[in-house]
């Protein structure tokens, strides 16, 4: 009569033990103690191809103050520097509006941040502040580096 094969034998009697401990494990949870895993972060791309990056969302005790901010953030474009005015409500650490207002004094920096300030709202609006930045958006890439420097002086003054 053939051996049982020993690997087969093995691994099921680990997965025995797993059956076992899970079982253990479901059956008596400790209510005094909680734990969570923060999801894993991806890079989200909107339908224009604008991308934003965010951590998860934030619970309530963001560390944010609730209220309306504004700052200046510049860049340098093909014509020189540039800067865009970016005021942010945020709520429970939530951006819930953007305004963005451009003061490119090139025609085309004034393209690309009116084409900019047009797709903004629908990639920031609903994201936690706490690591959101913007790559491109609506086809504008440079602007989004104003953008983002507003966002961090925001942060710093909206951080309770």
């Amino acid at each position: 009569m053939p051996k049982p094969n020993r690997t087969v034998v093995l691994a099921f009697s680990g997965l025995s033990a797993i059956g076992m401990l899970a079982g253990c494990a479901a059956a008596s949870p400790d209510p005094t103690t909680t734990t969570t895993e923060a999801p894993t972060v991806q890079p989200t791309t909107a339908s224009d191809g604008a991308s934003v990056t965010a951590s998860p969302p934030v619970a309530d005790d963001s560390g944010y103050a609730d209220g309306t901010y504004t700052a200046d953030g510049q860049y340098i474009a093909p014509s020189g520097p540039e800067s865009v005015t970016v005021t942010v409500t945020l709520a429970e650490g939530a951006v819930t509006a953007v305004e963005v207002v451009g003061h490119a004094s090139d025609p085309q920096a004034k393209r690309h941040q009116s084409d900019f300030i047009g797709g903004i709202a629908a990639v920031v609006v609903g994201q936690p502040i706490e690591g959101l930045a913007v790559d491109r958006v609506a086809g504008s890439s440079l602007t989004g580096q104003g953008f983002n420097a507003a966002l961090d002086a925001i942060r710093a003054e909206a951080d309770a």
